[in-house]
C-alpha cells in the first residue's frame, strides 16, 4: 500500500468539507476560521472606508454616525484621501490588513477553544460558549489603543454573551 501523502493537498474545495487539512480537525478548524474571517473584516474595512469616502465626497453629514464607528482615524485608513498615488493604497492596504488579521485572529481563537472545550468536557453546550467567547472577547480589547481594565472585562462579557446567544439561538430560526 502507498502512503496517500502523493494525494493529499494542503487546499481543498468546499465540497469536501473544508478549505483546509493541515492533518488535525483542530487545525483545519482554527485555519478555516481565521481565512473567511479575515475576508469578512477585509469587506467590511473596504466597505466601511467607501462608505465615509462616498459620504464625505458628497457632503454628506457624518454627524449623526456614533462616534466610535468614525473615530479619528481610530477606523478610518489616515492617509486615503481620494487620491490615486502610493502612499493612499499602502495605507489601504495596510489598513485592510490589520483589520483582517484582527477578525481573523478572533474567529480562529474563538473556534479553536470552543472545539477544545469540546473536547476536554466531551460535550458541546452553552457553557462552551460562553468561556470561548469570553476569553476571545478579553483577548480581543487587548488590540485597542487605549485600553483600561474596565474595557478588557467589558469586552470578555460581551464576548460571552454574544457567544451564549449565538449558541442558544442555533437551530430556532
Amino acid at each position: 500500500m502507498s502512503s496517500n501523502l502523493e494525494s493529499r493537498s494542503l487546499l481543498h474545495g468546499f465540497d469536501k468539507g473544508g478549505l483546509f487539512d493541515l492533518g488535525h480537525p483542530l487545525l483545519n478548524r482554527i485555519s478555516e476560521s481565521f481565512v473567511k474571517a479575515a475576508g469578512i473584516g477585509a469587506v467590511q474595512a473596504v466597505a466601511r472606508e467607501a462608505y465615509f469616502t462616498a459620504s464625505e465626497s458628497t457632503g454628506g453629514d457624518t454627524s449623526s454616525i456614533p462616534p466610535e464607528i468614525t473615530g479619528p482615524k481610530k477606523n478610518r485608513f489616515p492617509d486615503l484621501r481620494g487620491e490615486t498615488n502610493r502612499k493612499s493604497v499602502e495605507a489601504l492596504v495596510k489598513s485592510t490588513g490589520k483589520e483582517s488579521v484582527q477578525w481573523g485572529l478572533a474567529a480562529g481563537m474563538y473556534s479553536g477553544l470552543t472545539y477544545g472545550l469540546k473536547e476536554a468536557r466531551g460535550v458541546h453546550d452553552w457553557k462552551n460558549s460562553a468561556l470561548a467567547g469570553a476569553i476571545t472577547g478579553a483577548a480581543l480589547s487587548l488590540t485597542l489603543e487605549e485600553r483600561s481594565h474596565e474595557q478588557v472585562v467589558q469586552c470578555a462579557i460581551t464576548g460571552a454573551a454574544i457567544s451564549t446567544a449565538a449558541n442558544l439561538l442555533t437551530g430556532i430560526f
